[in-house]
């Protein structure tokens, strides 16, 4: 037996080009907190929609990837927001439908479940307003006693509705079934000759009362320029910055520190300022993050230290109470609890055991220009500074390598290894040396 239960579904319209923009790029898919527009705006109808559909535009393999596994549909032709919402009528499902855009991805659930709540109590229509300071080219909420009459492209408005404060964010809601009548009787008789969406409002009206539900601006003004999208990232930013000290984080000086939206922060973490947080970065609980590190991909362990200047780079693991600092840099690499690494380092590829304590200046030569190989380094191992580890190499527990040591051959547990060149003194012979080219230099 099929399923009548009404399922409600958000439709994504995310098929234009983005000319503003500049770019080759989709305009869905430029990035905010390190993640494609688009994926903001799915991620927060996934909390309150049943179902998600994407409408893109012709030749945008990127962005159907992007959007996988949800249901994508294509708009052939840009004839206007309305013709792209009728390219998927038949995906509306037998519930509510709520027509988004792709480059408003700020908006909460919160608000998009006002818009639901709106349109159950009776709107045969609800839609999203604000009241921007610059209302520029936003198309004009026409109201008349708190009922919602039409909407006018600014293209289109008359002296008398520019002045009109609140704005349309294009956002709306009705049931299935009107939005496909109503699609299917709008017209291109515009200055713009296209098929516009909010052409709808005056076929709803007369259904039943239209709804204008309110929100912020911050959290529903469109990205269609570079400026736009700097903007809209800075709102991103504040949310997650507030968010992180919200749940027991401590920001030094939050408006430098930059967040990713999957950036974890637990409790007790501390974060000094001109931190950046790539994609894929857990903090556990008690660990300190110093000024001007970067991280991306890692994970960092409860009670560590990272930095000051420190760079982690994806598939690096710091266990607990490990030490990195000042111009290191790990990439894949796992520091087993307690270690440390202070001092500028590089270590790629490797493995780290627990207590060991890795020089300044120490190198793990991971790369032969084709292939990659591991560097495995045991417990308690002390490794001087200079050293030089030429992969694949393995060097066992409680091992020592002196100080400036080319390491090529494994070491066993427990042994000394030194990798240096014999020294040589010649009596006196620095002196001369310095003397003739003093006099060469006064000879010009």
């Amino acid at each position: 037996m099929t399923d009548s239960t009404p399922r409600t579904t958000a439709i994504i319209l995310a098929a234009g080009l983005g000319t503003r923009m500049k770019s080759r790029l989709p305009k869905a898919l430029h990035r905010l907190g390190n993640q494609p527009m688009i994926n903001h705006l799915i991620a927060t109808a996934r909390q309150v929609f049943d179902d998600v559909v994407v409408v893109t535009g012709p030749d945008m393999p990127e962005l159907e990837k992007a959007v996988r596994p949800f249901r994508a549909v294509t708009q052939v032709e840009r004839l206007g927001t309305a013709h792209a919402a009728n390219t998927a009528r038949d995906l509306f499902g037998n519930g509510d439908v709520a027509i988004l855009y792709a480059d408003n991805p700020l908006i909460t659930a919160d608000t998009m479940q006002r818009l639901l709540e709106a349109r159950r109590q009776g709107a045969s229509l609800a839609l999203l307003g604000m009241r921007p300071a610059e209302p520029g080219r936003y198309g004009r909420i026409v109201e008349d006693h708190g009922r919602v009459v039409k909407i006018v492209e600014f293209k289109d408005a008359t002296e008398e509705e520019r002045r009109i404060t609140l704005c349309n964010a294009g956002v709306m809601c009705a049931g299935a079934d009107d939005f496909r009548t109503w699609l299917a009787n709008v017209r291109d008789d515009n200055a713009q000759g296209e098929y516009y969406l909010t052409d709808v409002v005056e076929m709803a009206a007369k259904a039943g009362p239209v709804i204008c539900v309110e929100a912020p601006e911050a959290e529903l003004a469109g990205v269609n320029s570079r400026s736009e999208l700097a903007r809209a990232e800075a709102t991103l930013q504040t949310r997650l910055r507030n968010a992180a000290m919200d749940a027991g984080v401590t920001l030094v000086a939050p408006e430098s520190v930059f967040l990713s939206t999957d950036t974890v922060l637990e409790a007790d973490v501390t974060v000094e300022p001109n931190v950046f947080f790539g994609p894929g970065v857990t903090v556990r609980s008690g660990a300190l993050i110093r000024a001007f590190s970067h991280l991306e991909g890692c994970e960092v362990g409860e009670g560590a230290m990272i930095g000051p200047y420190a760079r982690l780079r994806p598939g690096t693991l710091c266990a607990a109470h490990t030490h990195v600092g000042n111009f290191v840099e790990l990439k894949n690499v796992e520091l087993g609890e307690g270690a440390k690494a202070n001092h500028l380092t590089y270590l790629g590829d490797a493995s780290v055991g627990a207590g060991t304590n890795v020089g300044a200046g120490t190198i793990t030569c991971n790369y032969d220009g084709v292939f990659k190989h591991r560097t495995m380094i045991g417990e308690r191992v002390f490794v001087g500074s200079d050293s030089i580890l030429v992969a694949p190499v393995s060097i066992g527990d409680d091992a020592l390598i002196a100080a400036g040591s080319v390491i090529t051959h494994d070491v066993p547990a427990g042994d000394l290894a030194l990798g240096r060149a014999r020294q040589t003194l010649k009596s006196g012979r620095g002196l001369q040396i310095k003397q003739s080219l003093k006099a060469r230099k006064e000879q010009g």
